[in-house]
């Protein structure tokens, strides 16, 4: 499985896992962060991220190193990583594979509050289904960890690291049992894009001659 694949797989996961744990007391201060932090980013027009992700195996006993970016406006949102570019507009996605020349047309189920079918759902996990702690503090920023309720889940933690000064998001640590490790470090994060119109939407005109495949 290449390391795109197996990043999207490991997202698609471990977002099910918060979503399936059950509530657990937190930690006051790591939920009073975790609060501000939310608020800021959905209140903002989008959420524009830039970022290099590393997802160490040490099964495989390799490192891989992508980057990538996504916009997100509420539920809508286009990412981009190599080779394949996901466009949701709240209810249709187009996934373009772009060596390939292929995008294939779906309808993610409404209960489905993955990564890839609900990328907000990042600033808002810590309100239900795992324990949030307060790890670290420095001058400039946070480190808070995430522990799902599941003891049996393959993944053991997240890690998130916020500023300071803006409340915004520094790096993620994705941690499984297995010894999969996938960390994002976040290059650019802005709040103040204005999605221009259907930016969510595939352009079929600017992609002339590709195969459309429609599982809808």
């Amino acid at each position: 499985m290449t390391t795109v694949k197996k990043f999207i797989s490991l997202i698609l996961l471990f977002a099910g896992y918060f979503a399936n744990a059950q509530n657990a007391q937190t930690d006051p201060a790591a939920n009073a962060i975790l609060d501000r932090f939310s608020e800021r980013a959905l209140n903002a027009p989008s959420i524009s991220l830039k970022f290099t992700l590393i997802a160490d195996d040490a099964i495989e006993r390799r490192s891989d190193t992508l980057a990538g970016s996504v916009i997100i406006s509420k539920d809508s949102y286009k990412l981009e990583i190599p080779n394949n570019i996901i466009w949701f507009d709240g209810t249709t996605s187009w996934s373009y594979l772009i060596a390939e020349r292929e995008v294939v047309i779906s309808t993610p189920s409404k209960n489905d509050n993955s990564f890839i079918n609900k990328p907000s759902e990042v600033f808002t996990m810590h309100k239900n289904g795992y324990r949030a702690r307060l790890i670290e503090e420095t001058s400039a920023s946070w480190l808070i960890h995430l522990y799902p309720e599941d003891i049996n889940n393959e993944l053991i933690r997240v890690g998130l690291t916020i500023g300071k000064s803006q409340n915004d998001l520094r790096r993620i640590e994705y941690r499984t049992k297995v010894g999969f490790v996938i960390y994002i470090t976040v290059n650019e994060y802005n709040l103040n894009v204005r999605p221009e119109q259907n930016l969510f939407v595939f352009d079929r005109a600017a992609h002339r001659g590709v195969d459309v495949i429609d599982m809808r």
